[in-house]
């Protein structure tokens, strides 16, 4: 049986001082897996593009900076072109630990899932009190948008499929993508499963570009666009 064909992609903003250490897991990781490692960075004005090509890692940079969702489309090219089999995302500021990246992987083989998530649900407890109302608001109402029950819906820890890359387009660029990239999964029928992970640590609000209040608004209303113009959608395929 041929090796599965994989990816992991690193989002990156003004982590030169994170970065590394990510890197340095990342990188045993993905020789035992057989994977790649591209990082993107969202048009940083600090040394993160420097900090990767000193671990003689793929850099694909932004010319500005243009958002996650836009370095995020980025990745899904990149595995399109290059007819990747799944894409692992995780963040660069040390919160996401590359150990973990063979309990997603297992998860998308065993679950034969088309989006793995993981999900940091049973540490939301022990967040600051405004980054845990925002995570739980954002899992009731995307899970209420999407049809399913997704218990965490901001983690950026995941892995997509090449069936999710190939049938979900997206239009947002910035954090709201995550969210969209959800609704419009699960409604297309797709397969979303997460599994629990641990982190290097719970609270990231200090090296997070996520603004809890502003963020989650900004989420709240792409989710409900990507909502009625899905619904306008399949209103108009009924009636056709």
């Amino acid at each position: 049986m041929s090796r599965d064909r994989l990816l992991i992609t690193i989002p990156a903003y003004q982590a030169a001082s994170h970065l590394g250490g990510v890197l340095d897991d990342c990188l045993p990781v993905a020789s035992e897996l057989g994977a790649s490692i591209v990082v993107i960075d969202d048009g940083s004005t600090d040394l993160t593009a420097e900090v990767a090509r000193s671990r003689n890692v793929e850099v694909v940079s932004h010319g500005a900076n243009r958002g996650k969702g836009a370095a995020l489309k980025t990745a899904h090219s990149l595995a399109m072109a290059r007819d990747i089999d799944a894409v692992i995302t995780l963040d660069a500021d040390g919160q996401h630990l590359p150990r973990n990246i063979p309990v997603l992987i297992d998860e998308w083989r065993k679950s034969h899932s088309d989006l793995v998530i993981g999900s940091r649900s049973h540490l939301f407890d022990q967040m600051v009190r405004r980054r845990r109302l925002a995570n739980r608001f954002s899992a009731r109402t995307i899970s209420l948008a999407a049809g399913i029950r997704i218990e965490d819906t901001q983690s950026g820890f995941r892995v997509y499929d090449r069936n999710f890359i190939r049938k979900v387009r997206f239009d947002s660029e910035g954090f709201a993508a995550e969210s969209e990239m959800l609704v419009i999964g699960a409604r297309l029928g797709l397969r979303i499963t997460e599994v629990p992970i641990d982190l290097g640590f719970v609270d990231g609000v200090q090296t997070s570009h996520y603004l809890a209040i502003r963020d989650t608004l900004r989420i709240a209303w792409r989710v409900l666009l990507t909502t009625l113009a899905l619904e306008m959608k399949r209103r108009v395929k009924s009636e056709e």
